[in-house]
């Protein structure tokens, strides 16, 4: 069961096609995995908003049809014409696909450490002993 619905990620968003609503649910599903990975015991809250906010990444402003000469997810385009050269820079570096941003991380409660802690510091480390 995923933890946003349809509607909540339509709403404030855009209308979404019935194609859209279809592929929305199972992302939904798939989100709330990622997040039951990431970090399990954060707020149901918390959860419903990453869920809405990684399936509207995926989802993108819908222009696609209508601009198919863009692939999806692209945010940055160049194409030459007897050359035949085309060069495209992708948001994320990832185009379709679930993920949860360094922000998302932090809303769950996952990406408050910084830095990193050995073994050796935490125990005391005595090399005589």
């Amino acid at each position: 069961m995923g933890y946003a619905t349809v509607q909540e990620v339509a709403d404030g968003f855009r209308r979404l096609s019935d194609e859209e609503r279809e592929r929305c649910a199972a992302m939904l599903e798939e989100a709330a995995i990622l997040i039951d990975a990431c970090r399990a015991d954060a707020e149901n809250e918390r959860k419903r908003l990453v869920s809405c906010r990684m399936v509207r990444r995926v989802l993108g402003d819908g222009m696609g049809e209508s601009a198919p000469l863009y692939p999806m997810g692209a945010t940055q385009g160049s194409a030459s014409a007897l050359g035949y050269s085309q060069s495209w820079t992708l948001s994320g570096g990832s185009s379709g696909e679930l993920y949860l941003s360094k922000t998302e991380k932090r809303l769950l409660g996952a990406g408050d450490r910084i830095g990193a802690g050995s073994f050796l510091e935490v125990q005391q480390y005595d090399p005589w002993r």
